[in-house]
């Protein structure tokens, strides 16, 4: 796990399209054809010291995680994976990564929404210590995302928003 460069957001945008084509397999086709984060959104993540990639033996990025500071949590706007590099806990050692960030800034947690029934969606963050939030646990922050992702078009029932703890600086 390291820090993103600047010269590693077309390539970032490139794992997010290709971890993307996944739902296209579960008939999901308008999520698939999303595009990714815009680079000028990647560039103040990477600027602002909130982008990490996870990388090949090359150093080249196989995966990556961005996040926004929200209502005390550090809320993962998107974690993508390289298909090809999928099922090596790699997204699930860039949570940790974050998390012990998170710790280390005094956030209180992480944070996400997600699909509610996608398998590679919140059952695997909760395998990862995501626990699903009620709608009287969200704050204004996670409940404004929710809002925004249901204006985006993505149907409210099928979101969920999760939170896990952040480790305590020792």
């Amino acid at each position: 796990m390291r820090a993103a460069g600047p010269d590693e957001l077309t390539t970032i945008q490139r794992i997010e399209v290709a971890s993307g084509e996944l739902f296209r397999g579960i008939g999901m086709t308008a999520i698939a054809d999303m595009p990714p984060l815009p680079l000028d959104a990647l560039s103040r993540f990477q600027r602002a010291g909130r982008a990490w990639v996870a990388v090949d033996p090359a150093d080249a990025p196989v995966a990556f995680a961005v996040v926004d500071p929200l209502d005390g949590a550090a809320h993962v706007q998107q974690l993508s994976v390289r298909p090809d590099f999928a099922r090596r806990r790699i997204g699930r050692t860039l949570l940790d990564h974050v998390g012990a960030w998170a710790g280390g800034q005094g956030l209180a947690a992480l944070t996400l929404t997600t699909f509610r029934e996608v398998p590679w969606n919140a059952p695997y963050y909760a395998r990862c210590g995501f626990r699903p939030l009620a709608p009287a646990e969200l704050t204004p922050g996670l409940a404004a995302v929710l809002i925004a992702e249901a204006e985006l078009g993505l149907h409210p029932a099928s979101r969920l928003a999760m939170r896990r703890p952040a480790p305590p600086v020792s």
